[in-house]
């Protein structure tokens, strides 16, 4: 670490992707926003921001029982702190996963936008921790052990090339069919090196060609099928499949409700009523063994109404699969 990037600018504005992680604890921070959306979730069409703003808020009042108000007022708050500080320093503490990596490519594209200078822009960034052999995020570590990471190897002062290759990363992320997510999978920059991966595993949500299902509802019915009794069980086992935290309970619990109430149901649940929760018992059913097992499609059975980014996947015949064979998501007549 080259010693100007070890030193944070006093007036900063520093953004991370949540409470959790103990910023203002550091003394580091005089002023902290955090960007909460779960990106990977729900439309994040390409429209402009107040707009962009108001779809998220939408989704999260629908899905996740936010209050739609109050969010809508926290996303503003948080898009004019941005702004506001275009003549001054950012401060950026995020994680390896595909939840923090989004955040990353909106917050940089968003500052290319506004003519912030990379020179400008700090990121700190990790995907592990000595002594912490599962590391799941900044939550894990207190407020000393933040302080520490400006001064090692996660910190780093961005040039021009990270903020537009976050801008077009950005930009692929939100357009509406998925062609730009291989360059990014693809792209390889020290200072951004989290981001391939991340995209690799978004690619993974599409429906594969093999069964119709994505990578994680795939692995929740591993999981049943492998003797999980119930939802919370089943969860815990499939996110401990995934090298990078980035899907809750709730929404993992949502899933598991998508796969029981379709024409031809990949679980039964008990009870059969009511959302799922951590109790809820879990049975694979026939057709979910055979969906599985490579033998019958879950789209095709099913349908699917679902946004990834700025593509909406809708119907029995979705224009986009993940391609099991090129691993990369291609139109679906050329991936049969």
């Amino acid at each position: 670490m080259n010693g100007p990037s070890a030193v944070l600018p006093e007036e900063a504005l520093h953004l991370s992707n949540g409470d959790a992680t103990d910023v203002p604890g550091t003394g580091l921070a005089r002023r902290v926003v955090y960007w909460r959306d779960v990106l990977h979730e729900g439309p994040v069409p390409e429209v402009a921001p107040a707009e962009l703003r108001r779809v998220r808020a939408d989704h999260l009042t629908a899905c996740h029982g936010a209050e739609r108000e109050a969010t809508l007022r926290t996303f503003a708050e948080r898009d004019q702190a941005l702004e506001d500080n275009r003549d001054g320093a950012y401060v950026l503490w995020f994680e390896a996963d595909l939840y923090d990596q989004l955040q990353i490519v909106e917050i940089l594209a968003r500052l290319a936008a506004l003519g912030v200078p990379a020179g400008r822009v700090t990121l700190i960034c990790i995907g592990e921790y000595p002594g912490i052999a599962q590391f799941g995020g900044l939550g894990q570590l207190t407020a000393e052990q933040l302080r520490e990471l400006p001064g090692t190897g996660a910190c780093a002062r961005l040039t021009p090339a990270a903020l537009e290759l976050a801008t077009r990363a950005w930009a692929a992320f939100r357009a509406p069919t998925p062609e730009g997510l291989a360059a990014i999978a693809a792209a390889r920059l020290g200072e951004l090196r989290f981001l391939g991966e991340a995209f690799d595993r978004l690619g993974r949500e599409y429906p594969s060609t093999r069964d119709g299902l994505s990578l994680s509802e795939r692995r929740v019915l591993a999981a049943v099928a492998a003797g999980a009794p119930d939802a919370g069980t089943a969860f815990v086992r499939a996110a401990a499949r995934e090298p990078r935290p980035f899907m809750g309970d709730l929404t993992c619990f949502d899933r598991m409700e998508r796969l029981a109430r379709g024409p031809h149901p990949l679980l039964d649940l008990d009870p059969a009523a009511g959302p799922v929760t951590r109790a809820t018992r879990l049975r694979l059913t026939d057709t979910g063994a055979r969906v599985l097992a490579g033998q019958a499609d879950q789209v095709t059975l099913n349908g699917v109404d679902r946004w990834i980014g700025g593509v909406h996947l809708h119907g029995h015949q979705v224009a986009w699969r993940w391609n099991e064979a090129t691993e990369t998501v291609t139109p679906a007549l050329q991936a049969t």
